[in-house]
């Protein structure tokens, strides 16, 4: 056993928890769209083609935002394709996955799954082989009245009212060499200045995601940012961010401790995003949006062979990965000053928390943490100290074994807690110094039987979430015993 304690006090603030942080990235690729979310041939299909399994297990995420049409996909797609009557679209060629894009699934359908799904939607334009007048086409398509051309297409389309589209992203990974259209940071940057003033010329309300660097380790990474921001800053309202991480080594301990370097790209792009407002004398500091996240390692199978829904990177997550990405979650709301959009990337298929095999659909490991946090995510992040066991990782420096975040709402406590011990129960010792806890309001915890295990069609419910009773309160504190490698979701009521 070892003990850790959590010392708070309720004024001592990070900022408000955005709930765009629990959003998600659906793409044009393998089988996220279609056999994913859209799939009129299931036996699943809602009215509109769109599985009611997926969307059902979906609803329990609570994802506020999501992230369409790409990705890498958008750096060659033309959003007129996939508009007006399915008869009349083409059948295209996708070269960032080699793939065959039928059109089936569009503008339209996307904005029609958002409002059944109760998201909003973030549209990414194409500034790889597309123009910024493209994209600013595109947002009169969507949030157009009725009277000029392409809202009159909409129209025509059958959708009278405006979709009220409010985030744009500019564009995807511009940083790296594989993307359609890459080119260097300050032609990137004019690009993106001149499309974000003729889409914010048609919508003044519009929100802006500029791209930031998509890889740490990319020669390019922050000098990009800088350079992006020196020239657009005053155009951008958030700046994005990337990151997928693996156990390649096969060093749990070490896997764990990612965070610290999750937490380390947020603070650089942070300094990046001050410099840029006090070299541009601005009031208001771009934000980060980290519209890209997730386990992935295993599965590198990124050309489609030019077939409709091919299998890629189709990822078997177990509970190691669960507990990373409950990792990345309570890195964003430490961050709550300044991350304030995130989107795991993806939502079905695709490296996703869900998995679909024929009529089938498995619930992964990864999916439990975000649907724990979310729906505890409303509040204030709270700075705190962890006082208890360390240990050192060799790629990422010492960590506590505890990893926490947590959210404080009136009278409500929010702790989500990893113990990160391979063999050891952990102690947990909460400490709220201005406030009284005074019951558990309600609790969950993920573990399994070993680091790697996962769930399977076979075996669904290895590695899934449970209530967690094992919470005392005494003299106004809360103490709970977590097991090795596990998480856990704790609602504590305050007096």
């Amino acid at each position: 056993m070892e003990k850790s304690a959590i010392h708070l006090h309720s004024k001592i603030q990070v900022g408000t928890v955005d709930p765009r942080i629990f959003g998600g990235f659906l793409e044009h690729m393998g089988r996220a769209v279609y056999q994913g979310v859209y799939d009129p041939e299931s036996k699943h299909a809602d009215e509109d083609g769109c599985r009611k399994d997926v969307l059902e297990a979906l609803e329990r995420l609570k994802m506020t935002v999501v992230r369409y049409p790409g990705g890498n996909f958008v750096s060659g797609y033309h959003w007129e394709d996939g508009v007006g009557p399915r008869e009349n679209r083409p059948t295209v060629r996708d070269l960032a996955w080699n793939s065959i894009e039928t059109n089936m699934f569009g503008t339209d359908e996307f904005i029609q799954l958002c409002r059944k799904m109760n998201w909003s939607p973030m549209m990414s334009i194409n500034l790889g082989t597309g123009t910024p007048e493209e994209g600013r086409n595109w947002v009169e398509y969507c949030n157009g009245q009725k009277g000029t051309k392409y809202a009159d297409m909409r129209i025509d389309n059958g959708n009278s009212d405006p979709f009220d589209v409010k985030l744009w992203c500019l564009g995807n990974e511009m940083d790296a060499e594989w993307q359609l259209g890459h080119v260097p940071a300050r032609e990137y940057a004019i690009r993106a200045q001149q499309a974000s003033k003729l889409m914010k010329d048609f919508d003044r309300s519009l929100e802006m995601v500029v791209c930031g660097s998509c890889n740490v380790d990319l020669p390019t990474y922050m000098t990009w940012d800088r350079e992006v921001l020196e020239y657009v800053a005053s155009y951008a309202d958030y700046i994005s961010a990337h990151r997928y991480v693996g156990n390649e080594n096969d060093d749990t301990a070490d896997f764990l401790a990612v965070t610290n370097s999750i937490d380390k790209q947020i603070e650089e792009t942070e300094a990046v995003c001050r410099y840029a407002q006090a070299k541009n004398k601005l009031w208001k500091r771009t934000a980060i949006c980290f519209d890209e996240w997730n386990v992935w390692y295993r599965t590198h199978d990124v050309d489609g062979n030019q077939q409709i829904a091919p299998h890629l990177i189709e990822e078997v997550y177990n509970l190691e990965d669960a507990l990373v990405a409950a990792g990345f979650l309570n890195s964003f709301i430490r961050h709550a000053d300044t991350v304030k959009i995130a989107n795991i990337a993806q939502i079905v298929n695709i490296i996703a928390p869900l998995l679909t095999k024929g009529d089938g659909l498995l619930i992964q490991s990864i999916f439990y943490p975000f649907e724990m946090m979310s729906r505890r995510r409303n509040g204030v992040s709270l700075r705190f100290a962890v006082e208890g066991p360390e240990y050192a990782s060799p790629s990422y420096g010492k960590v506590n074994t505890i990893d926490v975040s947590t959210i404080l709402s009136e009278n409500e406590l929010q702790l989500f807690t990893t113990n990160r011990s391979l063999d050891k129960t952990a102690e947990i010792h909460v400490n709220l110094a201005d406030r009284e806890i005074v019951s558990l309001s309600n609790a969950e915890i993920l573990t399994g039987p070993d680091a790697k295990a996962s769930n399977s069609f076979e075996k669904p419910d290895v590695v899934i979430s449970q209530p967690f009773d094992s919470v005392t309160i005494n003299k106004g504190k809360a103490i709970y015993e977590m097991p090795p490698l596990s998480f856990a979701a704790v609602s504590l009521k305050l007096k």
